[in-house]
């Protein structure tokens, strides 16, 4: 018998208004471009709840009825899953405000491609966007990620 893994969950939302634009958020860092906006899920929180917390926290809008279109994952060096639970709305209110996480602003969804993207961003794109797909996930010993 296997001893359970440790995971670690994260989440990210496409937020997509009625003109056809999406929520990007400026990431320094180790994940440096433009991403959706998301964050951690806390000890004892749903997962829904967490993805609206963030949300709120990141942009200033409260988005409601989130969907979730797939995950994210892979095995992190120290042995632990990093999860990252992909999630669209289309929903929400508030106004659109930057963070100390970064800014945020609408873009065009059908101009993505052109723009300056976090490493891997492009191809996550196809989970949020393709509804035959549900799962992109990176093995150690692969070089591009599958897609299932």
């Amino acid at each position: 018998m296997h001893a359970p893994e440790s995971v670690i969950m994260t989440n990210m939302c496409m937020i997509r208004d009625r003109q056809g634009n999406v929520v990007l958020q400026e990431r320094h860092g180790d994940w440096p471009g433009l991403a959706f906006p998301g964050g951690h899920v806390e000890n004892g929180e749903s997962l829904t709840d967490a993805v609206i917390r963030e949300i709120r926290e990141e942009t200033g809008l409260t988005i409601a009825h989130p969907r979730l279109c797939g995950v994210k994952n892979w095995f992190r060096r120290s042995g632990e899953r990093y999860m990252v639970l992909l999630y669209r709305a289309d929903e929400f209110t508030g106004a659109l405000t930057s963070s100390e996480e970064g800014a945020v602003r609408w873009a065009p969804l059908d101009k993505l491609p052109v723009l300056p993207l976090a490493p891997g961003m492009s191809d996550m794109l196809r989970v949020f966007l393709e509804e035959d797909i549900s799962e992109m996930y990176w093995s150690r010993d692969a070089k591009d990620a599958a897609f299932k």
